[in-house]
Parts: structure tokens; sequence; C-alpha cells
């Protein structure tokens, strides 16, 4: 069975044990690899400071509403950087805004999640990123 690597982009303490539990509970194999902040997820990614043997992700859940570096800014930094712009990022967030939508697929999100409030909801939504995305979908084959 084929591992897959999720980043989890999320400051939330309730929405990081929710989501990497459904992930754990799921049918694919996966390791989950979680950052607090936006700069932290950039460092991930680009392999620096403490992260500089972090593995590539198959797949990013990105919050919008991050310190440091909100999702916005993360996901318009990954989508210039050539190494990682073929990253599937999936926005995950409470806002429902309609601009955060726009601006989320103008800079290249492949979809974009509102988080529900419902834990259970919540835990329906993950299962669903996972059948579509890890079950479904043919992601980029790693370097």
């Amino acid at each position: 069975m084929k591992l897959i690597d999720i980043l989890l982009v999320e400051d939330n303490e309730g929405d990081i044990v929710l989501t990497t539990e459904a992930l754990k509970e799921g049918k694919i194999a996966n390791r989950i690899s979680v950052v607090k902040d936006g700069m932290e997820a950039l460092e991930f990614l680009e392999k620096k400071g403490d992260y500089k043997d972090a593995i590539t992700p198959d797949l990013i859940l990105l919050d919008i509403n991050l310190p440091k570096m909100n999702g916005h800014e993360v996901l318009t930094k990954i989508k210039t950087i050539d190494h990682l712009r073929h990253l599937p990022v999936i926005i995950l967030s409470t806002s429902s805004s309609q601009e955060d939508v726009m601006n989320s697929y103008k800079n290249y999100a492949n979809c974009y999640i509102t988080k529900p409030v419902d834990a259970n909801d919540f835990l329906k939504v993950v299962s669903s990123i996972e059948d579509f995305w890890i079950s479904v979908v043919q992601l980029p084959k790693k370097d």
C-alpha cells in the first residue's frame, strides 16, 4: 500500500485533533505532519531550519486564518515556487466568505471546503477529503 504524506497547516488544537484522528481512521495509510502557522508551513515545504529533512507532502490541507502569515499568503507563495506549485492544496477554513473563496481559487487552490462546526460533520468532511483526494484522484509522483 502506498503511503500518502499530508501536511496539515492549522493553528486550532481542536481541529488538529479531529483532522488527524479522522485521517488515522481512514482507509489509506498516511503520514500527517502538522505546522501551526504560515511561516512554519513555508519553512517545512522549503526544507529550512528544523525542517531540513521534511518529506515533501502529497497533499496540503491549509487553513486561512493563521498566525504570522495567513493561508492566502501561504497559498500564493506555494504556487509561485517551481518545485511546489504542483502540490494539491485544499483550503479547509471556518470562513464561508465569498471573498475568501474567490481569493483561494484565484491563487490556484485545488478546492475550498468550509469546516463544519459540529464535530461529527467535521469528521465526515475529512473522510470525504480522504475518499476523493486520496482514494480517487491520482496525485503527482514524488521526485
